[in-house]
């Protein structure tokens, strides 16, 4: 019985000691993560995932981030100042939006939108997209992000069949749920899903996370099957106008990170 609960206090003190460590971890969590609700497992993996990807801090000096997104918009983003900018594809649509404190311009079917209530229609809407493309391309580094509650869900192959270890997502002001299959020798996302409830148990959506390459400091992955994510672009500076002038140009002639 002694020996017994020695293993049971040399484990408890074993994890304390690891959760310490993890709170001085060079990938702190953010304000508001669930870490009493997140299973240490799921922890220690998204800390490897993120120092796979190039680390907390190369990922917090990444500055201007470009994409498109589905072949529908394509978004740059000043990821330090909160400023973004979303062209539509299909349409003339452009939103220039301070996603910090919501306040944009919006220019479409030809002239600037100036009527409040429209206005705020579509900055809300453009708003929405930004957060959705954004988590497309950078879920990797937003497992530990605030109201995120982690869990482990085991060893878990993907589609593929390849084995994986398998992570559960859910949220404090959201209804739904991911699950992320994680590469367990290179740590990188390789498959993720989409669950319009935490109840559910069919997602609306499973792709592969694939084709990941060097953006200057961090790596970025594009293939997601039939919704890949093209034109990815991590700048060393770009033009204010680029936030402030609804004309449209190429980002490709600008100086990108290496």
């Amino acid at each position: 019985m002694k020996t017994r609960l020695l293993v049971v206090v040399f484990l408890a003190l074993s994890q304390a000691a690891a959760l310490a460590q993890t709170s001085n971890s060079p990938n702190p969590a953010a304000p508001g993560f669930n870490r009493a609700g997140s299973d240490f497992r799921a922890i220690q993996i998204a800390d490897q995932v993120m120092a796979a990807m190039g680390g907390r801090q190369a990922w917090e000096d990444t500055h201007l981030i470009s994409w498109t997104f589905q072949s529908l918009r394509r978004l740059v983003w000043d990821k330090w100042n909160g400023l973004v900018r979303i062209d539509n594809l299909q349409d003339d649509q452009t939103v220039l939006l301070n996603v910090n404190n919501d306040r944009g311009r919006v220019f479409r079917q030809g002239h600037e939108i100036l009527a409040a209530d429209s206005l705020t229609f579509y900055l809300r809407q453009s708003k929405n997209r930004w957060l959705n493309d954004t988590y497309w391309l950078v879920l990797p580094f937003k497992l530990k992000d605030p109201g995120v509650t982690l869990k482990y869900l085991g060893k878990r192959p993907n589609q593929a069949g390849k084995p994986s270890d398998l992570l559960q997502l859910t949220f404090r002001q959201a209804p739904d749920k991911f699950w992320v299959w994680v590469d367990p020798q290179q740590h990188l996302v390789n498959q993720w899903a989409h669950f319009a409830k935490a109840t559910d148990t069919q997602p609306m959506f499973t792709v592969p996370w694939l084709d990941y390459a060097q953006y200057g400091s961090i790596l970025l992955s594009g293939e997601r099957g039939e919704r890949d994510i093209t034109n990815i672009m991590v700048f060393t500076g770009l033009p204010g106008e680029v936030f402030s002038d609804f004309t449209r140009t190429d980002l490709s002639r600008y100086p990108q990170a290496h």
